[in-house]
């Protein structure tokens, strides 16, 4: 097969696809890999490594979206890149449909195949190429919003792990999944007295758990959120619901109750976030204020910390990339249902159901195609 990795052009994204070490897989195993010129400088990779493991360096995407069969990306194709997509190309990345409408109708009339790393999903329903960069996310989150506290930078003005005679910052985590439970290890860690909320009694317990006893667990409803705001400086929002829009726990009437200088990190920008008043920033300008409370929603956290995250990523989307490419994604799809349910659209039919809910398009079973 001819695999293709683009370099990434959306804002400040300098992670890739592809490492040399998965391209030295491929190419062992006779697949022929394109890589963009420059495409893994930014996580520290030459063209020079590409080439020693067996990669074939192309100046111009357009020929390598012309010419590969799977094309390897980390993010979304974005407006430049949407054009380039063509019938039967296999596409793997973080598509994360359910937040753009655009993208979802775009990829449905490129009549290519849509492998999204966020759906792909294991019987225990765990997602295991999120998992990485939920975990990169959950950690960047305190680290951001530590940062935008600073009154400089127009947040409270607290230290999150406070100092001997004066008590530590309050952090609340809505949502305990692997985004929360990393979030709240940073900042328990930190010393600030931290509160997560979830729906799952399960993973309360099991925080409650594995974590120290400055980190409070509360059933997650919106009588209790609507109190917690009133009194914690820092809230990250955590949830995920696979390949759907997430929930709006935090409505727009909801932040005059919060203190002027608060911060929200809104993780789940990437799925049309939890916070009403959230929408998509950029490492650029990654913060805006309204009624007095910081929002920070940046949709591709972990592209700050390339390095670290194009190896965690790449760890885990590798033995994937290498079913595809050694069988076709029928072929692979069939025989391992966690890859089947990273399907989202074929040849113009969107056959993931969270999608086909978010813009009321029909639903197709992904069956018919294998």
């Amino acid at each position: 097969m001819i695999i293709g990795v683009p370099k990434e052009i959306k804002n400040n994204e300098n992670r890739v696809a592809l490492t040399a070490a998965g391209v030295f897989e491929l190419s062992h195993r006779g697949h022929k890999v394109l890589i963009e010129k420059n495409a893994g400088v930014g996580s520290g990779i030459s063209n020079e490594e590409y080439i020693q493991a067996g990669g074939h360096i192309y100046d111009s995407p357009e020929k390598i979206w012309s010419e590969a069969e799977m094309i390897l990306k980390v993010k979304e194709p974005i407006e430049q890149e949407l054009s380039l997509a063509r019938k039967d190309q296999i596409i793997f990345t973080y598509f994360h449909f359910a937040s753009s409408e655009k993208l979802t109708h775009a990829m449905i009339e490129s009549k290519s195949v849509c492998l999204a790393y966020e759906t792909v999903e294991r019987k225990d329903r765990s997602l295991p190429l999120l998992i990485p960069m939920s975990e990169v996310a959950g950690r960047m989150a305190i680290q951001q919003g530590a940062k935008f506290l600073e009154k400089p930078a127009k947040g409270r003005g607290v230290l999150l792990g406070g100092v001997p005679g004066v008590p530590p910052g309050k952090v609340l985590i809505l949502g305990a999944g692997i985004v929360g439970i990393q979030a709240a290890k940073m900042a328990s860690g930190l010393g600030a007295q931290v509160t997560i909320v979830d729906i799952d009694m399960n993973k309360l317990r099991y925080i409650s758990d594995i974590l120290p006893p400055h980190v409070i667990t509360e059933y997650s409803s919106r009588y209790n959120i609507k109190n917690l705001i009133k009194t914690h400086d820092l809230i990250i929002g955590a949830v995920l619901i696979p390949g759907a829009k997430a929930p709006k726990l935090i409505t727009r009437d909801m932040l005059k109750d919060m203190r002027p200088g608060t911060v929200i990190v809104d993780v789940a920008v990437d799925q049309g976030g939890c916070v009403e008043t959230c929408t998509p920033t950029t490492h650029n300008d990654p913060t805006f204020i309204i009624d007095d409370v910081l929002h920070y929603c940046v949709a591709n956290m972990p592209g700050a910390v390339p390095y670290t995250s194009t190896l965690a990523l790449t760890n885990c989307t590798l033995p994937y990339i290498l079913e595809v490419a050694d069988k076709g994604w029928k072929k692979a799809c069939s025989e391992k249902e966690e890859l089947k349910k990273g399907l989202n659209i074929i040849q113009g039919n969107v056959v993931y159901p969270g999608v086909a809910e978010a813009f009321n398009l029909e639903f197709v079973q992904p069956d018919l195609f294998l």
